[in-house]
């Protein structure tokens, strides 16, 4: 398995059929990932470069490549059934989105999860939701309300349940769904980013931190919904920097009692 610090860790030898499989994809850091039956031949408006910057966005947003992996390109290349070229072209856009980093004497690495990128990711969600939620109370019409208040019942249910999950999911589009009352594609595609992040953030630290404070924040999502049907523009300015604040506290109080060992 690779490590963070681009160390190979062996245990026996000799493997063959599945069990080479599963040791070539702990040395990719894909060891999580399923086998993935729709290769770029299958879809043909699909291209190479698309089909690996997809699976390695979606394994790294899945915490199925883990913060701080060393990206092997070979091997990644042969895994994904493609070449090399595909593989760099997909790691580079990764790059431009923070989800990958280039270590000296490492290599291409996922990105760490650092108490500085817990607060730069909830101060943007912060910032730019205190911008789109002003924007969906002074437009939104009943129509959009009324979605708003059925995503929100849906997240009650998912609670209820203890479908925590199901519960991220809704909430992603909950928050989405404020933004696209605003009117304002381009603050929806940045807070689609932002949001990114925190999911990366609310997997790595699901047990630590999320699953002690859903009910918290999904208090804070009925509050933000009365508000946008009141069209309180200052209490619901206050509730969003309180939901964002309150989040960040919460991951930082648990960054502070179990640090992350940075890449070396």
């Amino acid at each position: 398995m690779i490590t963070a610090s681009g160390s190979t860790r062996r245990s026996g030898s000799g493997v063959t059929g599945r069990s080479a499989r599963t040791s070539r994809n702990r040395k990719t850091g894909l060891r999580d990932l399923p086998d993935l039956p729709v290769t770029p031949s299958q879809r043909p408006h699909v291209t190479k470069q698309q089909y690996v910057y997809a699976s390695l966005r979606d394994a790294i947003l899945r915490c199925e490549l883990g913060p701080g992996e060393r990206l092997i390109i070979d091997d990644l290349a042969h895994r994904l059934d493609t070449s090399i070229i595909p593989v760099r072209e997909a790691i580079r856009l990764l790059e431009s989105e923070g989800l990958v980093v280039n270590i000296a004497h490492v290599g291409a690495t996922v990105a760490p999860i650092s108490r500085s990128s817990v607060t730069e990711t909830f101060t943007v969600l912060e910032g730019l939701e205190s911008v789109s939620t002003r924007s969906a109370a002074q437009r939104a019409e009943p129509a959009g309300i009324a979605s708003l208040e059925a995503l929100v019942d849906a997240m009650d249910r998912a609670l209820a349940r203890s479908h925590h999950d199901e519960w991220a999911a809704l909430n992603t589009r909950f928050h989405l769904a404020m933004t696209a009352l605003a009117g304002m594609p381009m603050l929806e595609q940045m807070l689609r980013r932002a949001l990114d992040h925190w999911e990366r953030v609310r997997r790595y630290f699901f047990s630590g931190v999320l699953a002690h404070r859903t009910e918290l924040a999904q208090s804070e999502h009925r509050m933000m919904l009365a508000q946008i049907k009141a069209r309180d523009l200052a209490e619901l300015e206050r509730t969003v920097r309180l939901h964002n604040q309150g989040a960040l506290a919460a991951y930082a109080e648990y960054l502070d009692s179990h640090p992350v060992e940075p890449i070396s």
